[in-house]
């Protein structure tokens, strides 16, 4: 079980906390690519809401070309002779059952984001593996018969701008249609022809287009997720995403049946209001993100903090039992009180904080949780404030 006191090099230099926006349109255009290019940088929480919406596109984009592939079939029968469709009937027809197993698996994979990637990767290779196969089993020459059959490279690289694929993953399926392109034309002698290096360059253009696609619209998921999930002044998670990553804890628990160690921290800033009345909103404003940011200092990239209200924030430290849970808060109340703060005149702003610690020992609802939590923290501040107590 992990240890929730990190070393330095294990702490997160603030990665719950919302990027913000920067003024150089180099910065933003490398973070960009930066957040679209892998999923290294991904949390969690937005890997998961990612895996839904993916989910989503493939069991639609999988059910049309299931829908289609019986009007694919009936075009074969008209149009090719009898020799070819002898090569094409059964690759057909496996392929039916793959968009249709596609489909299912992909239904089936609500929890399991690995599952839902295999699935989408599963559906781009199908047809293009079909159609390799046909290129491999046709008699010399019979490949002229084929109708309908170039186009599959195409279609397939401007389908890859449907799905919010990373750009690693949609240049990998790219670069392999581009082969599959490139083995076709070998088979049919255009290779290095006028219309094959057409071809080629064709195939290259729609590459971009489908990437560009990819870049935008992953970006566009990440920007309303980080909308919805995160504090816009603090730029922690905020309530509701810190309840939903509690609310998973709580289906994992359920569906394994083991309990998740877990401890919660809930922390509340002294005297919020006089320093508001004192000093003003604005300097509020300035403590409240720095405590923000004091705390994401403390905590291990895979802990999560949230503002949960007001000058009221919470911890979860996975893995941690009640003694650790107690020095990381002490450590965060250290690091707090230390913390020199100053208003807009240059004076000195003195900033603690109580917290109360809960770390339950049977599996209990986030709830119940949070109610030992918040509890705890009433009698820190009853005990005299910037103070820590686990019951």
């Amino acid at each position: 079980m992990p240890s929730p006191m990190p070393a330095h090099s294990e702490r997160r230099s603030d990665p719950s906390i919302a990027k913000p926006a920067e003024t150089s349109w180099v910065s933003n255009t490398v973070s960009a690519l930066s957040d679209t290019l892998t999923t290294r940088h991904h949390s969690r929480d937005f890997i998961f809401a990612h895996g839904h919406y993916l989910r989503s596109r493939v069991m639609a984009v999988g059910f049309i070309f299931l829908l289609l592939s019986p009007l694919w079939l009936l075009i074969d029968t008209l149009m090719l002779p009898r020799s070819v469709q002898s090569y094409t009937l059964t690759g057909r027809v496996v392929m039916m059952l793959g968009f249709a197993a596609v489909v299912w698996w992909a239904w089936r994979s609500e929890e399991s984001i690995r599952r839902i990637r295999f699935s989408a990767g599963a559906l781009i290779a199908l047809p293009a593996l079909f159609y390799a196969l046909v290129l491999s089993v046709l008699p010399s020459g019979a490949n002229q018969a084929l109708v309908g059959y170039g186009f599959i490279p195409f279609l397939l690289v401007a389908a890859l701008s449907v799905f919010p694929f990373t750009l690693l993953e949609s240049l990998l399926a790219g670069l392999l249609l581009q082969v599959l392109l490139v083995f076709a034309q070998h088979v049919n002698g255009s290779w290095l022809t006028p219309a094959g290096l057409e071809a080629q360059w064709l195939l290259a253009t729609l590459l971009i287009v489908a990437l560009t696609a990819n870049h935008f619209q992953l970006s566009l998921l990440l920007r309303l997720y980080r909308q919805a999930t995160h504090d816009a002044l603090t730029g922690l998670l905020n309530r509701g995403a810190m309840e939903r990553r509690l609310a998973e804890i709580e289906r994992e628990e359920a569906r394994t049946g083991k309990q998740v160690p877990y401890a919660l921290l809930m922390l509340d800033i002294d005297y919020f209001k006089r320093v508001n009345d004192t000093h003003g909103h604005s300097v509020g404003d300035k403590v409240l993100r720095e405590f923000a940011r004091l705390i994401a200092l403390q905590v291990r990239a895979g802990d999560f903090v949230a503002r949960y209200g007001g000058e009221e924030f919470v911890v979860v430290l996975l893995g941690a039992d009640i003694e650790n849970a107690t020095y990381v808060a002490e450590r965060i109340r250290q690091a707090v009180e230390g913390a020199t703060l100053f208003d807009h005149d240059g004076n000195p702003v003195p900033v603690t904080t109580s917290i109360g610690v809960a770390c339950p020992e049977e599996p209990l609802s986030s709830e119940a949780t949070l109610k030992i939590a918040d509890e705890r923290l009433y009698f820190a501040k009853e005990g005299g404030r910037n103070r820590v107590n686990n019951g």
